[in-house]
């Protein structure tokens, strides 16, 4: 099977860049002498958790239960659902545990920890520390700290924080200062309460930025990342990876042409209406388009437009390329792998040009 047989839209995935981007971030981890927790929110695959494992791998992070199910019935028990818990949602964890996973649960909130301590079937629970981004997590010198660690008592397995806000970093000096601000600021949490008297099992920090470009990872047990898998746009526009380590696509079919452009048969609904790039120094509008191959053949052909199921690409006048006729098809590199993926059930798998070598599922829901 060929690229060129499969209907479009659909997610094509080259295993040879995801392998090389694997390959980069274990190197990079390793020399700091920790484990790393491959996040698979985005990836949602057992094809490719197994890839991503590595020797120093404890286990997974995940961002839905849905996922959570599908890893364990895979035999990866070992993760830790990394959006704060509810109440509400402890019996499903609960029945995971059971079942013969290790899921441990985040909280930032002392009602809820003190609902998980309460709970029959109580998890493992990390305290999220906010290092900066602003979303969820109580601060390293937060009163809350040492109350939310007093509810949790003997289920307190450690901390853990998310450098999100490394996104808005430009170059690896950005991100070098950043990662270190979430390094020393899960540190600070973690040795507050170890002087507490509250063992730190854990101490987790992470993204894929921060990870690829941390100085130091002291007081630091776990790296958790997932983009980097696959990368995008964004990603290679703030220097996680190169303009060449873009694993993830969308094939799309040529509906439509007038002077200048092209319309496509993937819009929003499979490419995601992701405008990160317009934050940086190049604005891709909702994507690149490339050749069959995956290569820039068109130059700088850029999506301008995305509706529901169609797309609109701006040809590149100096790109001299050749004629698309209506029904050739296409590569889409999107802005954010991990909301482009998300409309997808399974990968197209290529590692040579255009020849499908296999075909991977992936999970969906929550």
């Amino acid at each position: 099977m060929r690229l060129a047989d499969i209907p479009t839209p659909a997610l094509v995935l080259d295993r040879r860049v995801l392998l090389r981007n694997i390959a980069a971030m274990h190197r990079a981890v390793s020399r700091h002498g920790v484990a790393l927790r491959p996040h698979m929110k985005t990836a949602k695959s057992i094809d490719v958790a197994r890839l991503a494992l590595g020797a120093t791998s404890t286990g997974i992070a995940v961002s839905t239960l849905a996922e959570a199910e599908y890893f364990l019935g895979h035999d990866l028990p070992d993760m830790i659902y990394t959006v704060g818990i509810t109440p509400q949602k402890l019996d499903q964890v609960g029945k995971l545990n059971a079942a013969g996973a290790a899921i441990m649960v985040v909280t930032d909130d002392v009602g809820c920890a003190a609902a998980i301590a309460a709970h029959p079937t109580a998890p493992r629970t990390l305290i999220e520390i906010d290092t900066g981004e602003g979303r969820g997590g109580v601060a390293a010198d937060d009163p809350q700290l040492e109350e939310l660690a007093a509810r949790l008592g003997p289920l307190l397995a450690g901390v853990m924080t998310h450098g999100g806000h490394s996104y808005a970093g430009r170059g690896a000096a950005d991100m070098a200062r950043i990662a270190e601000a979430e390094r020393s600021g899960v540190a600070a949490a973690a040795a507050r309460l170890t002087a507490a008297g509250h063992p730190m099992r854990i101490v987790s920090m992470g993204s894929s930025p921060t990870a690829l470009h941390t100085a130091s990872l002291a007081g630091v047990t776990e790296l958790r990342a997932g983009v980097y898998m696959f990368g995008d746009l964004f990603q290679a526009e703030i220097g996680t990876h190169g303009d060449s380590d873009l694993a993830l696509t969308v094939l799309a079919s040529v509906i439509g042409r007038k002077p200048g452009s092209v319309l496509l048969d993937a819009g929003a609904i499979a490419l995601s209406k992701d405008r990160s790039t317009a934050a940086t120094t190049r604005d891709r509008g909702y994507g690149l388009m490339l050749d069959l191959a995956g290569q820039r053949s068109y130059g700088t052909a850029i999506l301008l437009q995305a509706w529901q199921e169609h797309s609109l690409v701006e040809l590149d006048p100096d790109a001299h390329a050749p004629q698309l006729a209506v029904g050739a098809r296409v590569r889409i590199a999107p802005n954010h792998a991990c909301l482009t993926a998300a409309a997808h059930d399974r990968y197209f798998v290529v590692e040579d040009g255009d020849a499908v070598v296999a075909v991977w599922p992936r999970v969906g829901g929550w």
